[in-house]
C-alpha cells in the first residue's frame, strides 16, 4: 500500500471535474473498506456543503479554523466508511478563519482515517497554497483543453513553492477519437499521467441523481476509470474495477446501497443529526462542476 494517505486534489481552473474526482476517489476507496475523509478546503467558495444538510447554525470547517469547534464537530457521515468536512458559505464566518489551523485539522484526520482528500480551491491565495504543502502528494486534475493545461502549470508551480510533491495528472472528459496524446500532455507538464477519465453521459446523470458516479453506474467507462485510478494511486487492490464479469454478491450490493443512500440505522452520527442527506449531493457537484 502507498505510504501516502493525505492527498490534495487540485486544479488551476474551475469546472474541470476536481470535486467529482474527489468524491469518486473517496467513494471507491470507502467501498473497498478504507476509512475516508473528504475535506472542503476552499474556504471562500465552498463546494461540499451540499453533501450535508446544513442549517444556518451548523458547524463547518470555518468554525474549526476560527477556533470555536473541534474537527469532530464539523464531521458529517456520508455513508459507511466515508465522511465529509464541509466549509461554510457565510462570508462573515470566512473572515474569522485562520487557515493555519488547517495543519491541526489534517493531523487530526490523518490519525483517524486511512485516506484524507483535500478538495482544494482554484486560484492563488493562502488557503489554496497551504493544502498543497500539507498533503503527502498533490493530484492535478485537468481537461485536455489548452487553457486548463496552461493553468495546471501554475498549480505545479504553487505546489513546488509550498514544498509539496505532485503525484501526477488526471485528465477528465477525454474522448477516444481525440488526436491529443494524454501522455504528451503529461510529459509537457513534466509529471506522471495517473489516469484518464473518459467523457461519460452518466457523470451528469449521477449528479442530478444525487449519487457518486461509481455507485450510480459502477460498470460505466468513467466509473471503471475512477476505480482504476483509486487503485493505482493508493495501492488498495479492492478499489480496482472488477473485471471477472461475475455478478456482484449480496454483500457488495448492500455496500453499494450504503454509499448511495443515507443509513439511519447504521450511522454512528445519526443520533446527533449530523448524517449527510444524499439528496443534496446534486446541488453540491452541480455548483462545483457546472460544466461536467
Amino acid at each position: 500500500m502507498s505510504q501516502e494517505t493525505v492527498y490534495a486534489i487540485a486544479s488551476g481552473k474551475g469546472g474541470v471535474g476536481k470535486t467529482t474526482t474527489t468524491v469518486n476517489l473517496g467513494t471507491a476507496l470507502a467501498e473497498a473498506g478504507e476509512r475516508v475523509a473528504i475535506v472542503d478546503t476552499d474556504l471562500g467558495m465552498a463546494n461540499l456543503a451540499g453533501f450535508v444538510s446544513l442549517s444556518p447554525d451548523s458547524t463547518t470547517l470555518h468554525d474549526v479554523l476560527a477556533g470555536v469547534a473541534s474537527t469532530d464537530d464539523a464531521t458529517y457521515q456520508l455513508a459507511d466508511n466515508i465522511v465529509a468536512i464541509p466549509s461554510g458559505t457565510n462570508l462573515d464566518d470566512y473572515a474569522e478563519t485562520s487557515p493555519e489551523r488547517l495543519r491541526d485539522v489534517v493531523a487530526d484526520l490523518r490519525s483517524q482515517f486511512d485516506y484524507v482528500f483535500l478538495d482544494v480551491g482554484a486560484g492563488i491565495s493562502h488557503e489554496t497554497v497551504l493544502p498543497l504543502g500539507l498533503a503527502d502528494a498533490v493530484v492535478l486534475v485537468s481537461t485536455p483543453e489548452p487553457a486548463a493545461i496552461h493553468d495546471t502549470k501554475k498549480t505545479i508551480e504553487l505546489t513546488e513553492r509550498s514544498g509539496g510533491d505532485v503525484a501526477g495528472l488526471v485528465l477528465t472528459r477525454t474522448r477516444p477519437d481525440s488526436d491529443i496524446s494524454h501522455d504528451d500532455l503529461a510529459d509537457r507538464l513534466e509529471v506522471s499521467l495517473l489516469g484518464a477519465i473518459p467523457e461519460d453521459p452518466a457523470a451528469r446523470e449521477s449528479v442530478y441523481a444525487g449519487t457518486p458516479l461509481v455507485v450510480y453506474e459502477p460498470d460505466g467507462p468513467a466509473s471503471v476509470a475512477y476505480r482504476q485510478l483509486a487503485a493505482e494511486l493508493t495501492g488498495v487492490e479492492g478499489a480496482a474495477p472488477d473485471t471477472s464479469g461475475e455478478t456482484a454478491d449480496d454483500s457488495s450490493t448492500t455496500q453499494t446501497q450504503a454509499v448511495a443512500t443515507s443509513s439511519d440505522t447504521e450511522s454512528t452520527d445519526s443520533d446527533d443529526g449530523r448524517e449527510a442527506a444524499h439528496d443534496d449531493v446534486s446541488s453540491a457537484i452541480t455548483e462545483a462542476e457546472s460544466d461536467h
